[in-house]
């Protein structure tokens, strides 16, 4: 899939699903799950045991079907190697410029982490397609994203960190192109109960606060 029809998907989608989870199996699971609530997107952390052979795995069954990425990757090595797994966009915590550089050697979107204005613009500037926003929640939440789109219109943001049912409409209709979900998503308790279907129900909850959101900036 080329890197504009995966950023444009993303985007589309609206929602990252960040799993982060305590085993292979139970990230595998937790996908397959979120995938059949309709979310069609979402990002593999580093930190998940094989987290590696987690992305080759859903890239073999889902293929083009989904768009899969890789979180917390600390360097361009971790960068690349997830990209021959099969992870087709990749997420940073924080700003490190050579992982950019790689994920744009092969034409790759890149969603590196910043918080301030000035990394907020250092990313973009070296080529971030996509800045993540983190952690969000702590620095004000939506009303911040507000406030950064005021200076930078051009630059598209993801936010990380306090995105809800309740306050991912906020967050789009601040300015965020799509919204990262974490536990609010895919939490720890629910996988220890092996209540996975909950995950599958969330995912379409978190789709139609999605939906209402952009109806309403368009109606606005």
């Amino acid at each position: 899939m080329k890197k504009e029809r995966i950023l444009s998907a993303m985007i589309e989608i609206g929602i990252v699903p960040v799993v982060r989870t305590p085993s292979a199996e139970s990230a595998y699971k937790a996908i397959e799950a979120i995938y059949r609530g309709g979310i069609r997107a979402a990002e593999v952390t580093m930190t998940v045991p094989g987290a590696v052979k987690v992305l080759e795995k859903l890239a073999d069954e889902f293929g083009d079907r989904m768009v899969l990425g890789a979180g917390t990757v600390l360097d361009p090595e971790t960068c690349r190697i997830c990209m021959l797994a099969g992870a087709q966009f990749f997420v940073t915590p924080a700003l490190n410029l050579k992982t950019i550089e790689m994920a744009q050697r092969y034409s790759r979107p890149i969603c590196p982490g910043a918080l301030t204005p000035t990394e907020v613009l250092t990313a973009w500037q070296s080529g971030a397609d996509i800045v993540k926003v983190f952690p969000c929640d702590n620095v004000g939440g939506a009303k911040y994203i507000k406030a950064l789109k005021g200076p930078f219109p051009q630059i598209e943001m993801i936010p990380t960190g306090g995105v809800s049912l309740t306050t991912a409409a906020d967050f789009l209709k601040a300015g965020a192109c799509a919204v990262a979900v974490g536990g609010e998503l895919v939490d720890a308790k629910t996988i220890k109960e092996g209540k996975y279907e909950v995950f599958e129900q969330r995912a379409g909850q978190f789709l139609e606060v999605v939906r209402k959101a952009r109806e309403e900036m368009k109606g606005a």
